[in-house]
């Protein structure tokens, strides 16, 4: 569609670093593809990312940007900022990707470690990843909360575990289309998006990465277990009805 309206096409890939599917590598979607090397993503140098193209002009582009616009020594030909990664970035990004195959290996167990332990709670769905035969870096084990089955709410649920210093996210919340600039350009947005509006409320990211082991998953599951067991216990009370009294007992 981009193509036939010759649109750029750009892709926020900020955690794709260590992925691939079957018929592609990463740089080959879109004109462009934006990495993120922030202290929170698979690979980090504390702050920075990168940008991957094919278009030679692009990237002719892009270096003049990062360095003031300069061609040459006192030459500068267009618009430009100091976007250079230092040299303390430089080194921790090098340090990091050293690691990547580790880190891939672990964040699998981990994703595996979740899928095994949650298989018996109702209401807690892992998202699949790694499907077809493409390869990811499970940077994030992603769950989606079903409210009715569940007995509680995502946000129930997040305030249980926070309360248990269980720090899980509610990745992407509240979604873009609720922050500015975008509410102001299209206001009714929320009732033209059912299923990003449904997915904003379900979405619950667990913790994992190299603080996270065995132990602590299973922890973890059972806390949204006991949770969830609660909740619904106290729904079932909460619907059945009086008993009538009969010869003064109930």
């Amino acid at each position: 569609l981009a193509s036939e309206k010759n649109i750029p096409l750009l892709f926020d890939s900020a955690h794709a670093l260590g992925c691939r599917s079957v018929a592609n590598n990463l740089a080959d979607f879109g004109l462009a593809q934006v990495l993120s090397f922030h202290a929170t993503k698979f690979v980090n140098s504390f702050e920075g990312g990168a940008i991957l193209t094919h278009s030679k002009d692009l990237y002719d582009r892009l270096r003049l940007m990062s360095n003031f616009g300069f061609t040459g020594y006192d030459d500068v030909r267009a618009w430009g900022t100091n976007a250079k990664m230092n040299e303390m970035s430089a080194a921790m990004g090098l340090a990091s990707t050293e690691g990547i195959e580790y880190l891939i290996a672990l964040n699998k167990q981990n994703y595996e470690d979740y899928r095994h332990h949650l298989a018996d709670v109702a209401g807690i769905k892992l998202l699949k990843v790694g499907m077809n035969g493409d390869s990811t870096n499970y940077q994030y084990v992603v769950a989606l909360v079903d409210e009715e089955v569940l007995g509680m709410s995502r946000d129930q649920l997040m305030e249980v575990l926070w309360a248990e210093n269980v720090i899980a996210r509610r990745y992407f919340y509240p979604g873009c289309h609720r922050m500015h600039p975008y509410i102001r350009e299209s206001s009714d947005a929320s009732f033209r998006l059912p299923v990003t509006e449904s997915l904003c409320e379900k979405v619950l990211i667990l913790p994992s990465g190299s603080a996270v082991g065995k132990a602590e998953i299973e922890g973890i599951a059972q806390i949204v277990r006991t949770a969830s067991d609660r909740a619904c216990s106290k729904r079932i009370v909460e619907v059945l009805p009086r008993k009538k009294e009969i010869g003064g007992s109930a």
